[in-house]
């Protein structure tokens, strides 16, 4: 049977408990894109669409007859105001007046949607933790069951879904196939997810566990003791950001937890930092953090530890921005494995992106540095073409914000952009501003955004991004020492990336320090 077949009976089911007054103004076409359907006594029923369009089905108002219709065909809402049809991914949530009686129902209408991960696959098949975050109707529990069906299914690996308010595996006794061979554990409360959580774990022998919307301390809790076990999670979270996950104390043990640190008078200097500073409290319960900022648009930190310490420290991170080309996502395929094509940002082949080190150099130079997109408000875009030209850079002008990887703006016209330019915010694309309109300050930003810096022996064309590769072979000289050798001098860097590289590696337990003088100055490492 196909998805589309399977889409089309659940979208009869749900039809089949709707009244006449709702469905005669109905189609399964117009249903295409609707994520809810709304009912309230008093006023119209509504639809509402994916893009945020809200449209009314008719004048005639909802009345209790129309509420008891629903309700009737319905099994006895839970105890968190929830119910659904067997067999399928809908969901109906009831609002009850101050005597207990439902005036309003919210149906929620699911789908099976394929290819939503495919900009992903690599991480999820790594066998590692994976924490999704994102904001309400994005497509969190979407991602959850097809993952749950991809490491169920094509790795063969023992997968219990912790299902509560049967949101990821549909109503029912029977799992909805969209989760393939995976088992699911139903929640009768929200309250009793920790439980679940647990139970699976000691009773059914699972290698993954996928859980929906982590929301208490005790949940978090639970799901350390699941990590802790050598089980793989897959689960969403309570938060749009890794940033406001870290800064919300209930959830944060997610990622580690934070505690105050006091720092002595040399170690606070040497941090160029106050004496009193956050710290990472212990080891993330999550190996990968993924902000879904929208259906398509994925922002990947595949170090957890890595990515809570930068924020907590105040350095500059970008996570890895991954794009699913929407022409591919498919609403009515196969349930089978498919190669579907994906568009990536900030994503390219291992042998594509090599990092071409020559250590008898001050500076290391990335060479075919992968294509970025560059978004122009009120810049001239002639000027930006002769620059891009000119310097060989690895650019192309794009016409929309949420394609770009780099916005370039002119301050004076900010206020006037503020709509595109809050976008590119909530897209996490970089914005760079220019004073003027002349060739030297848009060539001068431009660099700022690539990280260009002049490097001996390459071309132009070579981009050197200094903090990154110091910290690259910061890292390379750790592995060195602990494979053994004794003592790892670096090359020489300024004072502000001497700092990272010296935070760097005692985070790794060793020994460093600063020898040389003025322009030759640089870390020796040591156990």
């Amino acid at each position: 049977m196909t998805n589309n077949i399977q889409l089309q009976n659940d979208l009869e089911k749900l039809l089949a408990i709707m009244p006449q007054k709702v469905v005669s103004n109905l189609t399964t076409d117009k249903l295409d894109d609707v994520i809810e359907i709304v009912m309230d006594i008093g006023r119209a029923a509504e639809i509402r669409h994916a893009g945020g369009r809200i449209e009314k089905l008719g004048f005639e108002s909802i009345d209790d007859d129309d509420i008891n219709y629903v309700t009737s065909r319905l099994q006895e809402f839970t105890h968190d105001n929830r119910s659904g049809i067997p067999g399928t991914l809908h969901r109906i949530s009831a609002i009850r007046n101050r005597q207990g009686k439902v005036v309003g129902l919210t149906c929620r209408i699911g789908r099976v949607v394929t290819g939503t991960i495919a900009c992903i696959k690599d991480i999820c098949t790594q066998g590692k933790s994976i924490l999704f975050l994102g904001r309400p109707g994005v497509g969190k529990t979407t991602k959850l069951r097809e993952i749950s069906r991809l490491v169920a299914d094509e790795l063969g690996k023992r997968v219990v879904i912790v299902d509560t308010s049967n949101e990821i595996a549909g109503d029912g006794d029977t799992p909805h196939p969209a989760i393939g061979a995976a088992r699911r554990m139903q929640v009768a409360q929200p309250e009793y997810q920790k439980d679940i959580m647990i139970e699976a774990v000691e009773n059914h022998t699972p290698e993954v566990i996928v859980v929906d919307e982590i929301g208490t301390e005790a949940e978090a809790q639970a799901a350390r003791t699941i990590a802790e076990r050598g089980v793989m999670l897959i689960a969403t979270a309570h938060g749009n950001s890794l940033e406001s996950l870290i800064k919300n104390p209930t959830l944060s043990d997610l990622v580690g937890g934070i505690q105050s640190v006091t720092l002595g008078d040399d170690e606070a200097k040497r941090r160029a930092s106050q004496k009193t500073v956050l710290e990472r409290e212990k080891q993330p319960t999550f190996d990968v953090i993924i902000e879904i900022i929208d259906r398509n648009t994925l922002a990947v930190y595949k170090n957890a530890s890595e990515a809570v310490d930068y924020i907590l420290r105040g350095w500059p991170i970008r996570p890895e921005l991954r794009k699913v080309d929407k022409q591919y996502v498919d609403k009515s395929s196969e349930f089978e494995n498919k190669d579907i094509p994906v568009q990536s940002v900030e994503v390219s082949k291992p042998e594509e992106n090599k990092m071409n080190y020559s250590f008898s150099r001050q500076k290391y130079c990335e060479q075919n540095k992968p294509l970025k997109k560059i978004y122009l408000y009120a810049v001239s875009r002639t000027i930006v073409e002769k620059i891009i030209e000119r310097l060989d850079f690895n650019l192309e002008i794009t016409r929309n914000v949420e394609d770009a990887d780099i916005v370039i703006a002119h301050k004076n016209f900010a206020k006037g952009g503020a709509k595109i330019l809050n976008t590119a915010k909530e897209y996490r694309v970089q914005i760079f501003y220019v004073k003027t309109n002349s060739m030297a300050q848009i060539q001068k930003v431009l660099k700022d955004a690539l990280d260009v810096r002049a490097c001996d022996e390459v071309s132009q064309a070579g981009y050197c991004d200094e903090t990154e590769i110091a910290l690259d072979e910061v890292k390379a000289a750790i592995k060195q020492i602990q494979d053994g050798a004794s003592v790892i001098e670096l090359e020489p860097q300024n004072t502000q990336i001497r700092k990272l590289q010296h935070d760097l590696v005692e985070q790794y337990g060793l020994q460093s320090t600063s020898i040389g003088e003025g322009d030759n100055r640089h870390l020796r490492i040591s156990k």
